[in-house]
């Protein structure tokens, strides 16, 4: 395992290339950054995904989903300050990434999964500016919070 300065240098190194970017860095780049060999990056790679509920792409070392974000489209685009670049892994991971970017404005547009029509989330810090259409609810088939009467809708 990792030292814990490691992982925490290589978490903080992968989040800011995927939020100024929209990409993961491959582990050659990830070596040169954290000034590691390549062996302890490609091994760091594997490590980070580990301990988030991310992953690499099967039999890669290619990072394809780093938390909030997923790094190959999904139907959860996400713009910043007008700029369309991400994909979150989740709709409700895509809530997250403003806690990323402070003072920049975040929207998602994501398609309904029950019906198909188009949703779209906007939000500044921690101000939701914009949801529509407005009767919006998220939607989990885990039982997690709330009483079982609200599930699977809150």
């Amino acid at each position: 395992m990792a030292e814990l300065d490691l992982l925490d240098r290589g978490y903080a190194t992968v989040m800011d290339q995927v939020v100024a970017t929209g990409r993961a860095p491959h582990y050659t780049e990830l070596a040169h950054e954290l000034d590691v060999d390549l062996a302890t990056a490609r091994d760091l790679v594997h490590e980070l995904v580990g301990v988030t509920p991310g992953w690499v792409h099967p039999g890669t070392d290619h990072i394809a989903s780093f938390p909030p974000f997923n790094l190959q489209p999904t139907q959860y685009r996400v713009t910043i300050d007008g700029e369309h670049r991400w994909f979150a892994q989740c709709g409700f991971e895509a809530l997250a990434i403003r806690w990323l970017v402070p003072g920049w404005q975040v929207r998602i547009d994501a398609p309904c999964l029950c019906c198909g029509e188009p949703i779209v989330v906007e939000m500044l810090d921690e101000e939701i500016t914009l949801v529509d259409p407005p009767e919006t609810v998220g939607y989990t088939a885990s039982e997690v919070g709330g009483d079982p009467g609200s599930r699977p809708f809150r």
